[in-house]
């Protein structure tokens, strides 16, 4: 079954950086754009960046967030990580993992567990 792991969160500083990663099994991972989400606390999921299956790339335009993120992956590893520079307090999330699978004409959609990051002084 497909499994979507997160890893690499924690408590920084602000100005601090992390990488997330997000290890994938389950599934055909070069096949597949991956993508990652954040949820702050009260408010709703939003959307950070993406990374196609031919390794293009987009990120979010919003204000609060550009610049900031570099998403990456690792076909040979089913790795897709997510770099954070410039950590600030509003950065505090939960960043999450995912993919969208297409089976038999439905569509299926994953979600790691989320991983914790707090930007705290």
């Amino acid at each position: 079954q497909v499994q979507l792991v997160e890893s690499g969160g924690g408590s920084v500083q602000p100005g601090g950086s992390l990488r997330l990663s997000c290890a994938s099994s389950g599934f055909i991972f070069s096949n597949y754009d991956m993508f990652w989400y954040r949820q702050a606390p009260g408010k709703e999921r939003e959307w950070v960046a993406r990374i196609l299956s031919s390794g293009g790339t987009d990120h979010s335009l919003e204000d609060s967030m550009k610049g900031q993120f570099t998403i990456a992956r690792d076909n040979a590893k089913s790795m897709v990580y997510l770099h954070i520079n410039g950590l600030k307090p509003e950065d505090t999330a939960v960043y999450y993992c995912n993919t969208v699978i297409w089976t038999s004409g439905s569509k299926y959609e994953y979600w790691g567990q989320g991983t914790q990051v707090t930007v705290s002084a």
